[in-house]
């Protein structure tokens, strides 16, 4: 085994051209430094490059490169000449905790190793597999190992592409796990597939990250088999606006990224939204679906059109159905977010504390509607129940029924648009105060009773002090009710990237919700480097990782404001929270991320397409586009929001809020409603 050469005078190469921006010789978008530790306090594990090849090989500069940039730091390199790569030699480097084989010629993706060594650490995985970029004078392909997360399986389940692992892979592996495979004794010519399924026999464990780690030269037209496709329907009531619509808008672009066919369809095509209370069909909609010949339906916040589940069941006897549970609305009487009701358990009826929150419903309906949804749930071929986070598939499993098939996914975030940038840049580019430490919390509607309203005034007026300031994303009529001295109210944000400044310009993020069945905006933030103080509560378990993306509290808004203190005091811990945060909600949150977990649930659920067992999952070559490090980034879109309401709106809705509260009673809803359906007639008839 030879030492790898230095390579800090190595010739720059023409192969820009694979879609990175620059790179390994130009600029491109860096992430915040690392760390000196791990959250745990370890030190990064050392990690061992070996480079097979000969040193004449084309491209072996770059690949000599993109090894030297990649700013981790514990790292050694090693040559072996192609042909002579013995596992024996790999395990006898001194100190190395992990190795990694790249074949000279193919690149390390930026940030790749740390990306794969924090994930080893939060998940104690064996071996640790990123995406794969094919390129030959551009990008052909993005793929993925078709090896879901948990317990290896013997490599004659996957195809030879899948562990073409002897020329170079997209596999991190740990030195431990090796020795114990007795790695030690491996002579085969194909040694890496030989050491995968020794470790198989094992029962290593292995994890995926959804972000590139490997560049590998591809020969033009001679591209590896891929994974099948399938065609979705995916179904919302009014579109992809707000959060649980933006959810599902970006899960659809994170199928469609992995070839998926989608359709795209809304409810409201048949009806306003005013008349959800009292439509329960859709008749040209359904009929549409049922002959377009598709393979799934995945619905989401369907509350907005229907009060009902009625059209999944009628959905579900012709063709499979998901239903993504960005609320529990589907599982209920009629509320999206039950807490601690006690009704569900013997049945929602009339006696609802809330029946005119949205989304409303007469009291002497709600029974009937509840059975209606269980009867949907509880039939043969019901609706498969998508979750979003650990807590949401337990309240589904317990709402639902342990026969309920629940499966928990993970939602797409476009983290190119949603990354890190200079805070002092982009406090310039706002006009926000350079040196004051800024504390940001937000919602469609800020002030909303279950976005925690009550706990997080007490807890901003806590903290509020000379050098502290303010900022609220969101819908506010009265920024007055915070009782915040220059409180910056931004109003809605509808651009994605206008909001991701606003995340990356702020030090710290805050909620006092308890009713997320994830919460984006904490992953969102997280994505931008910025910490989340949350409650221990609801999903924001899933969307705050504790002690690596922000801390959480018990759910007390002492403990909020203990913990916000604790930020505010130590500049440092919000530095490191926001860069292990950043890379860790990256691995797991991307849209290649979501789409690997929606093919992994769908294997499971209806099984493996005809001919595809162990191809590899493939990606277009756009998916570079939703990373930071991208020549040709995606910019996100700019219409997720509803523009800012004019100001006598706003005052209206203040007068109506002082006078009947945040409800609506069924008068009012009732007038809605036929002023909706005489719009209509006269649209109609001119």
């Amino acid at each position: 085994m030879q030492a790898v050469r230095q390579a800090g005078d190595v010739e720059k190469f023409d192969e820009a051209s694979h879609g990175i921006a620059g790179w390994p010789f130009g600029d491109f978008h860096k992430a915040p430094p690392l760390p000196q530790n791990l959250p745990n306090g370890n030190r990064w594990p050392l990690i061992l490059v070996v480079v097979t090849g000969s040193a004449s090989e084309r491209g072996d500069a770059a690949t000599l490169a993109s090894v030297e940039r990649q700013d981790y730091p514990n790292l050694r390199s090693h040559r072996v000449e192609s042909g002579c790569l013995r596992i024996a030699d790999v395990l006898e480097y001194e100190g190395a905790e992990f190795f990694f084989v790249i074949r000279s010629g193919d690149l390390l993706a930026p940030g790749a190793l740390a990306a794969l060594a924090l994930h080893a650490a939060l998940m104690g995985a064996d071996v640790v597999a990123g995406l794969r970029v094919l390129f030959d004078r551009g990008v052909l392909a993005v793929d993925a190992s078709a090896q879901s997360p948990g317990r290896m399986r013997p490599a004659r389940a996957l195809l030879a592409s899948d562990i073409d692992l002897a020329v170079g892979g997209d596999c991190l592996w740990k030195r431990a796990a090796v020795v114990e495979a007795g790695g030690k004794g491996i002579e085969a010519t194909d040694p890496m597939t030989d050491l995968w399924n020794r470790l198989s026999e094992q029962g290593a464990e292995f994890a995926r990250i959804g972000r590139p780690v490997l560049l590998q030269r591809y020969p033009r037209g001679s591209l590896p088999s891929a994974y099948g496709s399938r065609s979705i329907v995916a179904l919302t009531d009014t579109g992809y606006t707000a959060g649980a619509g933006i959810a599902h808008r970006r899960l659809a672009e994170a199928l469609g990224l992995a070839h998926h066919r989608l359709t795209h369809v809304e409810l409201r095509s048949e009806s306003p939204a005013a008349a959800a209370e009292w439509t329960n069909s859709f008749p040209k909609t359904e009929a549409a679906i049922a002959a377009g010949g598709h393979d799934l339906v995945l619905a989401g916040n369907l509350h907005g059109a229907t009060r009902s589940n009625d059209i999944l069941g009628r959905l579900g006897a012709s063709l499979p159905v998901a239903a993504v549970l960005h609320d529990l609305f589907p599982l209920t009487g009629r509320c999206a977010f039950p807490q601690s009701c006690a009704l569900i358990a013997s049945g929602c009826d009339a006696r609802c504390p809330t029946p005119d929150h949205y989304p409303q419903l007469p009291p002497t309906r709600i029974a009937e509607v509840y059975a209606r949804k269980r009867a949907v749930l509880e039939a043969p071929g019901g609706p498969m129940l998508l979750a979003n986070s650990a807590w949401t598939a337990m309240a589904a499993r317990h709402l639902a029924g342990n026969d309920a098939g629940v499966f928990e996914m993970d939602l797409a975030f476009p983290t190119g648009v949603f990354r890190p940038e200079s805070k002092a840049v982009l406090r310039q580019r706002l006009g926000l105060p350079e040196d004051d430490v800024i504390v940001m919390f937000g919602a469609v509607i800020v002030d909303a009773p279950g976005k925690g309203f009550a706990d997080l005034s007490v807890a901003l007026k806590a903290i509020a002090r000379p050098g502290i300031r303010f900022v609220a994303a969101g819908r506010l009529d009265d920024p007055s009710v915070f009782g915040l001295p220059d409180l910056i109210a931004t109003g809605p944000i509808g651009d994605e990237a206008r909001l991701a400044e606003w995340y990356g310009a702020c030090d710290i993020y805050i909620t006092a919700s308890q009713t997320e069945t994830l919460g984006q905006t904490p992953v969102e933030a997280g994505l931008c480097g910025t910490p989340t103080v949350a409650y221990r509560s609801c999903g924001l378990t899933t969307a705050v990782i504790d002690g690596v993306s922000g801390l959480l509290t018990p759910v007390r808004a002492s403990d909020l404001v203990s913990s916000i203190e604790r930020l505010i005091a130590d500049p440092e811990l919000r530095r490191n929270l926001g860069a292990w945060g950043r890379i860790a909600l990256e691995n797991r949150n991307s849209y290649a991320a979501a789409a690997l977990r929606m093919h992994d649930i769908l294997e499971v659920w209806l099984g493996p397409l005809p001919g595809t067992a162990g191809a590899r999952i493939r990606f277009s070559p756009d998916l570079m586009r939703y990373f930071a490090f991208s020549a040709d980034r995606y910019e996100g879109n700019a219409a997720t929001l509803q523009v800012s309401s004019h100001p006598a709106l706003r005052r209206l809705r203040r007068v109506k809020h002082r006078l009947m509260g945040r409800g609506q009673p069924f008068w009012l809803r009732r007038l809605i409603y036929l002023a909706s359906l005489l719009s209509r007639l006269r649209t109609g008839s001119s």
